[in-house]
């Protein structure tokens, strides 16, 4: 409607100036020649600056309803977002809770690290949704549908409407001028002509009012939309700057926390670190060619005697014995390292003596498996 409005405004501009034409042309002299709706060019540059101040504040306008939209927008999607993260907090501090391992609890602490860091952050989240409401959305709103702005464009209407009417007495005017030089001497003429010239200096007068009144309402609402709307977009960016620094904060010491549990994890000795034997005796213990007991420090007892394995083993070099749960062995050797020397289905090695356990009473047929 606007536009409409805007185009047969200046549809209605040309034909009064094609109407003064042809009066100029034909009329010769009077109102035609010399005057117009605008009195002077300061008039006509107010008229023009009310035209662009009216297209700003209709543009600013806008554009701060385009920012409430976004902002409300923007608020409805992370109050989702929270409600999400406050699920998956929850989720995470129940299984840090209720939940242990038996290789330790390093993972429930991590979970309740996590939890109270999502936590926090969407705490955070949601402080920066009620400032978007409170200080970008509901100021910039107030604004758009204040009095302040409706009442300059109400000016501003006004004072086209004056304008319009003033180019019609114009243009009445031109033709009355030409109806009294047509018929000379013609009282009723002059009279009609010199209430319509009264007429349009009035609406010339109202309009040079209403033009000044209408600039400065609109020029002072220009700047209020421009000062108002820049703060508002200030408060939004710093609003969003301090809650990613308060989020990164939580970032930068869940992850400290997580780190450091890991590292403790990564320094405490291995199961196999702790288990460690040193290796086996070498091929020339396992099959007696040295004469002396010790060797290189180690001692061995030679005593013959039957177990059973207990814990399967497989060997990792050539002198040890792969052993399988439920075998049955003939231990000949045991050294103080934690080794012992034996045979099992017809071949002989070391192997680890934690995997064996001693046994009085054998069966026949284990014997038979044995040999």
């Amino acid at each position: 409607m606007e536009a409409i409005r805007k185009q047969a405004s200046k549809f209605r501009e040309q034909v009064a100036r094609q109407q003064q034409a042809v009066f100029k042309q034909f009329g010769g002299g009077g109102y035609g020649s010399s005057d117009s709706v605008f009195s002077d060019a300061a008039e006509y540059q107010q008229h023009q600056k009310l035209e662009k101040l009216y297209i700003s504040t209709r543009a600013a306008k806008h554009f701060q309803r385009d920012i409430v939209r976004g902002v409300e927008g923007y608020i409805v999607t992370g109050s989702k977002q929270v409600e999400i993260g406050n699920k998956l907090s929850d989720d995470s501090r129940k299984y840090g809770v209720e939940n242990t391992c038996t290789s330790g609890n390093t993972l429930s602490k991590a979970a309740l690290c996590y939890a109270r860091a999502r936590a926090q952050m969407e705490n955070e989240h949601g402080n920066l949704l009620k400032a978007l409401g409170t200080q970008v959305a509901e100021p910039l709103r107030a604004m758009v549908m204040g009095a302040p702005l409706e009442d300059a464009r109400h000016l501003a209407q006004r004072y086209d409407r004056v304008r319009q009417e003033a180019e019609a007495q114009a243009i009445e005017v031109s033709k009355r001028q030409i109806k009294v030089r047509e018929t000379v001497g013609s009282g009723d003429n002059i009279s009609k002509l010199e209430a319509a010239e009264a007429k349009l200096q009035e609406l010339k007068s109202n309009m040079a009012v209403l033009g000044k009144e209408a600039v400065a309402a609109m020029t002072a609402v220009e700047a209020q939309q421009q000062r108002l709307t820049l703060q508002r977009l200030i408060a939004m960016v710093e609003s969003e700057r301090t809650y990613h620094q308060k989020v990164l904060q939580i970032l930068e010491q869940l992850e400290a926390e997580m780190l450091s549990e890991r590292q403790r994890i990564e320094a405490s000795p291995s199961p196999a670190s702790e288990n460690f034997m040193p290796p086996p005796p070498s091929y020339e213990e396992a099959n007696g060619i040295f004469t002396n007991s010790t060797v290189d420090g180690l001692t061995e007892s030679v005593e013959y005697f039957l177990a059973e394995v207990i814990h399967s083993y497989q060997a990792e070099t050539d002198v040890e014995l792969n052993l399988s749960v439920g075998d049955y062995v003939v231990v000949r050797k045991l050294s103080n390292n934690g080794w012992a020397e034996g045979e099992c289905k017809g071949k002989a090695g070391w192997f680890p003596s934690v995997y064996i356990e001693r046994r009085e009473r054998v069966l026949a047929s284990k014997i038979v498996q044995i040999l």
